[in-house]
């Protein structure tokens, strides 16, 4: 890990071109460009609004329910997006890989820092949303700050695995999609925590993303400190995912080149 610090630093200019290169491939021949940053959770915020509003009448714990589904959709579309840019990354740079040196973290680091930018852009237009709907702000909002870090370790220790194993097994970038779909059903983008029974809720929380969704909702909208329990769950599962991810891209590192 200090050693992929001090590569950060040496190697800093490297890791800024390659997320520009991301973001223009990304954005390439589009008509709106970045603003496809907050389209597309508005646009599933809508749909879920119809279907799970409209017709299911969701418990939304107190706030309007298409606010309370976007506060969760806008850090998941910032968790897959980086998910689907990482992923391919080391395949997609098969020329960089085999012939120049630089650190292979690199490549899905970037994808991900692509991947924030979009997320800090659709973050100050939900901002403004909250405002206009005058949402009630309170301190609390600071507990974003750690929320925002685990998300980032564990879809760091995600990216990681994911993106060497994809060298490998090119299956793996065809199977992740179906598996984030699956993952967000199993985490509270359209329905709240409350509905998941105590009995289940231990094991439901394993998922760190459930306790950060959670924790989002609690400190933005209703303004209150966030379940530490379920904070320090997310955190603990996320730092073993970091660390094994990370492990076994260091792991196969050497084998990329041929691999590839």
């Amino acid at each position: 890990m200090p050693r992929l610090l001090k590569e950060l630093i040496e190697y800093r200019e490297v890791l800024f071109t390659l997320v520009i290169r991301d973001i223009k491939v990304r954005y390439k021949q589009t008509i709106v460009g970045a603003v496809w940053a907050i389209l597309q959770p508005l646009f599933m915020m809508w749909i879920f609004s119809i279907i799970f509003d409209k017709f299911t009448n969701l418990p939304s714990e107190g706030s309007r329910y298409s606010i309370f589904c976007l506060t969760a959709l806008v850090p998941w579309t910032f968790f897959t997006n980086s998910i689907n840019l990482a992923i391919p990354s080391l395949v997609d740079n098969e020329s960089l890989i085999t012939k120049i040196y630089f650190p292979r973290e690199f490549l899905p680091l970037s994808g991900l820092c692509a991947a924030m930018v979009d997320f800090f852009i659709a973050a100050v237009i939900y901002a403004v949303i909250l405002l206009w709907f005058k949402i009630k702000i309170t301190a609390f909002i600071l507990m974003v700050i750690p929320l925002f870090f685990i998300q980032i370790l564990f879809t760091l220790g995600l990216i990681f695995f994911a993106s060497a194993l994809n060298v490998f097994y090119r299956d793996v970038k065809f199977i992740i999609p179906f598996v984030v779909q699956i993952g967000m059903f199993a985490t509270p983008i359209v329905y709240s925590t409350v509905m998941i029974s105590d009995k289940y809720k231990t094991m439901y929380m394993l998922n760190p993303l459930a306790g950060v969704i959670d924790g989002y909702r609690k400190a933005i909208l209703s303004g209150v400190m966030p379940n530490l329990h379920y904070l320090a769950n997310a955190f603990w599962v996320s730092l073993v995912i970091f660390i094994l991810g990370y492990g076994y891209f260091k792991f196969v590192e050497n084998s990329f080149a041929d691999a590839i």
